[in-house]
């Protein structure tokens, strides 16, 4: 782990902050929690995965990430004796940092928010998640996860769809790119063909459902105008309006 003080960026919130001064990784940190959480009798779960956006202050699709449920928040209160509405503010950016260590996963200072869009199909169905919205509810997405610099979108494509679902797939092209039009995330669409795996919520911590879905009702989960339009022609769908 890079020692001394971070010389490429602050913090983006207080609990970044907090796992920073542990000399913690996401990994490490989510390791300790759920030992906390078993010793203390605490039934909140938190995954690296779900701790990196909340600790970013950003969910996948770019919206300001929101609060976790109950049980996580309170498991998180407990471990640090801070609110929730605290850790997820950002910093103080005048105050100085000098014991702050940036974990081995850290961005770079500039690097561009970019999230790899999973385009799974299988025969005549698609893949998709619902995501739990503490902002707007229940929202049903493709699979999706924050690419880091050095990686490439195929394989975050690939990684988050198994993390996230359980389904393997491989990834077949490159849909395109785009700046989302909700949230002005940069997202690389991938098209991605099913191997093998049972569709499962793999991540209740992030999602409430996963199921397939003939490609023909797609817009009548996502709205035709929040799906990329490459994406609906691969797919061969009409846009129709969205129903649920």
């Amino acid at each position: 782990m890079p020692q001394g003080r971070p010389s490429q960026r602050s913090p983006r919130t207080v609990l970044e902050q907090q796992i920073w001064q542990r000399r913690q990784t996401f990994e490490e940190f989510a390791k300790y929690a759920e030992t906390f959480a078993r010793e203390h009798g605490e039934p909140g779960t938190l995954s690296a995965r779900h701790l990196q956006r909340l600790a970013s202050g950003r969910g996948v699709n770019g919206n300001p990430v929101g609060q976790p449920r109950p049980a996580t928040t309170r498991l998180l209160e407990r471990i640090f004796g801070i609110s929730i509405t605290e850790l997820l503010t950002s910093p103080d950016a005048d105050e100085d940092f000098p014991d702050v260590e940036i974990p081995r996963q850290s961005s770079p200072a500039g690097h561009e928010l970019r999230v790899a869009i999973a385009v799974v199909t299988k025969e005549t169905d698609v893949l998709i998640v619902c995501r739990r919205d503490e902002a707007s509810g229940l929202t049903w997405q493709f699979p999706a996860g924050i690419v880091k610099p050095g990686t490439r979108a195929e394989a975050v494509a690939v990684r988050e769809t198994v993390a996230e679902t359980g389904v393997r797939c491989l990834a077949v092209r490159s849909i395109g790119s785009r700046l989302h039009p909700a949230t002005n995330v940069r997202c690389d669409y991938v098209l991605c063909e099913y191997v093998a795996g049972d569709a499962q919520n793999a991540d209740p911590a992030e999602n409430a459902d996963v199921t397939w879905i003939d490609r023909r009702r797609l817009t009548r989960f996502i709205a035709p105008d929040q799906i990329y339009r490459p994406v609906l022609d691969i797919l061969g769908v009409t846009e129709q309006p969205t129903l649920a």
